[in-house]
């Protein structure tokens, strides 16, 4: 029996947001976090702006219509982004963020409710914990390798600030996001991105941003393959679904990115962490039926 395109969405931004961490591990070193994402957010959204005006879509000019998508950008791209990255440039382990991204989704769960009236029911939250659980046990072997196992406190609260911000992004791109084009939408998150990293860059950084193949083909990466496919796949998936089910393919990420570590970078899989890898898979088909 053929799979509908609508049926692979999921697994393909899964693979797609998944290979953020590779990225991030490619371009550390040849550039600042916040002069990355800059770039990044301001090529992708020019290129969607571009596609948007060739298929004669109409942008919003004034109040609210264009609020909205650039005040989601901030949530979801800037702040969230803008926060994984200097936590993550400032010692806190991968695996330690991942752990703290891998929240947002119970957080999400807890927040359908009163924020959209989505009742999440006990089998989905059954497949939300299984996930959590398994998402633990695939980055347990890489928690507490900064310094002498100490994780840094102040990257790590920052880092769960980004996933709050995250969790309401994603509850207001559902709740008000859903009328607008998605180029055009996205092309004005990206442009409310900018805007709130632009101060922390020109404060805190000096525009680093070496022109070498690891940057070029990481930024290229980034731009085309998540801030442009995967976030339109991630914003369909939030208009037609409910936004804990939708959430929860998150726990997959530090699943398949160990995966991806292990066939690019040689890193070994341990029993503990293929049964998590296991379970996080079985939790996010739980959680997200329905």
């Amino acid at each position: 029996m053929a799979i509908s395109a609508e049926r692979l969405i999921p697994p393909a931004f899964v693979f797609l947001w998944s290979t953020g961490f590779v990225t991030a591990r490619l371009v550390s070193g040849y550039s600042e976090p916040f002069t990355f994402l800059i770039w990044r957010f301001a090529i992708a959204g020019v290129v969607l702006a571009l596609v948007a005006g060739f298929a004669r879509v109409r942008f919003p000019r004034q109040g609210l219509r264009l609020a909205t998508p650039m005040v989601a950008g901030v949530l979801i791209h800037g702040t969230y982004l803008g926060a994984v990255f200097w936590s993550v440039s400032r010692g806190l382990p991968a695996g330690v963020s991942a752990l703290i991204a891998s929240l947002q989704p119970i957080l999400t769960a807890a927040l359908a409710r009163p924020f959209l009236g989505e009742t999440v029911s006990l089998k989905r939250w059954c497949g939300i914990a299984a996930a959590a659980l398994g998402a633990l046990l695939v980055i347990s072997p890489k928690l507490g390798l900064a310094g002498e196992g100490a994780i840094p406190p102040v990257p790590a609260m920052i880092c769960g600030l980004g996933m709050v911000s995250l969790t309401f992004g994603t509850l207001f791109q559902k709740r008000f996001g859903g009328e607008l084009d998605a180029r055009a939408g996205t092309a004005l998150q990206y442009a409310g991105a900018c805007l709130v990293l632009l101060p922390f860059a020109l404060v805190l950084e000096h525009g680093r941003l070496d022109p070498v193949p690891q940057v070029v083909f990481g930024l290229a990466w980034s731009i085309f393959g998540m801030s442009i496919i995967a976030i339109l796949m991630l914003l369909h998936m939030i208009r037609k679904g409910a936004v804990a089910a939708v959430s929860s393919l998150f726990f997959l990420v530090p699943a398949i990115s160990s995966l991806l570590a292990y066939l690019m970078f040689g890193e070994t899989l341990s029993p503990v962490q293929i049964i998590g890898l296991v379970l996080a898979i079985g939790g996010v088909l739980i959680a997200s039926r329905g």
